[in-house]
């Protein structure tokens, strides 16, 4: 039996690759989350970014709990399976009035994950209508092969490379997918997905949770790491990412750099290492 999910609802993110909204947490514990990445920010002095905004769960302990979170991982389970790995997290962080955006793509492009029993939960931490950027999403795409991407690196898209479908094969109308805070979106490795720029006078603010099963191995990288959050891994093809004991101690540190080193690895791979950017 279903976890959180109806067996509707579980249909629907076979049959279309995302399913969305979902609600996770209240808006009380998104403001939660939200304050505690805003008072690291005030305290620092600068907004979270680069390599900062990967891997945040082995920095911060809050974002340790976040991507163990119940309903989040029933919702998760219910379309992945009974054991999970949790095998990076990123801020998606579009500032007010800014041209941020995300182009065209499927996640899985650069990832070196095969096979993609992979589900990004996209949970909003501020009000994500389409006018601040919500996403889109083009429903079925998840069920075609690894399609070609060029890399752009435009200066305001939030992928790393400026990823970009070669072609827009579009099968059926986009989906917008707004949010409300505490609310989350799930869909697949492979599906198409974009966002517009933020227009309004908030910040939008997804923290987005990469979940895989046990199975899946890392094809790019000799070494990756993941956290066993649900079930167990009887396969060992990650090694074990350990949790944040403090917010950003020195071995909270020093473990994810070497995460987000593996991290831009992979996704560096095959392009000149000049032009990268984290």
């Amino acid at each position: 039996m279903p976890h959180l999910l109806t067996e509707d609802q579980i249909a629907s993110f076979e049959r279309d690759g995302f399913l969305s909204p979902i609600q996770v947490i209240s808006p009380e514990e998104a403001q939660r989350y939200r304050n505690c990445l805003e008072i690291f920010e005030t305290s620092t002095g600068e907004l979270i970014g680069s390599d900062l905004r990967h891997n945040v769960h082995l920095l911060f302990t809050w974002a340790n709990e976040l991507i163990r979170r119940k309903k989040i991982l029933d919702a998760v389970e219910d379309v992945l399976g009974p054991n999970l790995l949790c095998w990076t997290t990123n801020f998606f962080i579009k500032e007010p009035r800014e041209p941020s955006f995300v182009s065209w793509h499927q996640d899985s492009t650069y990832w070196g994950l095969e096979p993609t029993d992979i589900v990004s939960a996209w949970v909003a931490l501020s009000d994500t209508s389409m006018d601040s950027g919500a996403m889109r999403m083009l429903p079925g795409s998840h069920l075609w092969e690894q399609l070609p991407h060029y890399d752009t690196f435009h200066e305001h898209n939030l992928l790393s490379r400026g990823q970009e479908l070669v072609s827009f094969p579009q099968i059926q109308p986009t989906i917008d997918t707004p949010l409300q805070p505490g609310e989350m979106s799930l869909h697949h490795g492979r599906l198409a997905h974009a966002s517009d720029p933020n227009q309004t006078d908030d910040r939008r603010i997804g923290f987005v949770i990469r979940y895989i099963a046990p199975h899946v191995r890392q094809t790019k990288v000799k070494i990756d790491g993941a956290v066993l959050v649900r079930g167990v891994d009887d396969y060992g093809h990650f090694a074990a990412d350990p949790p944040p004991q403090t917010d950003l101690d020195d071995v909270a540190r020093f473990n994810h750099r070497q995460a987000t080193d593996r991290l831009l690895g992979a996704l560096m791979d095959g392009t000149d290492a000049e032009h990268f950017r984290a």
